[in-house]
């Protein structure tokens, strides 16, 4: 792909990876497991974009976080809370009323 499409598909999916991870961080999981999660799913991030997102949503009380010391490397597990829950239905919604109003514009083309 060329460079002008790749910004803007990027800046597509960066709008919306905070109700990507809002939705998966409802079990608890650490950052490269949800970046494995978030490619098995279509929805390719990189690190450089995750990581500072996971520590903005927490800082905004979106996510709640605790350290796991149990294995041989400490991981820091991430947990959506209730406020991001309220957050993630508040997006959810809105993302089905941008789909729409998406798939109305496409549907006038032909």
């Amino acid at each position: 792909m060329n460079e002008t499409l790749d910004t803007h598909l990027q800046e597509l999916r960066r709008g919306t990876a905070v109700l990507a991870c809002l939705q998966l961080l409802r079990t608890a999981g650490y950052g490269y497991g949800l970046l494995e999660q978030l490619e098995s799913r279509g929805f390719a991030t990189d690190a450089n974009t995750l990581y500072p997102l996971l520590r903005r949503l927490e800082k905004q009380g979106y996510l709640t976080s605790e350290w796991n010391t149990d294995e041989a490397r400490p991981r820091k597990f991430y947990r959506t809370s209730d406020d991001g829950i309220r957050l993630a239905g508040t997006l959810t919604d809105e993302w089905r009323a941008l789909t729409i109003a998406i798939a109305s514009l496409t549907a006038e083309e032909n």
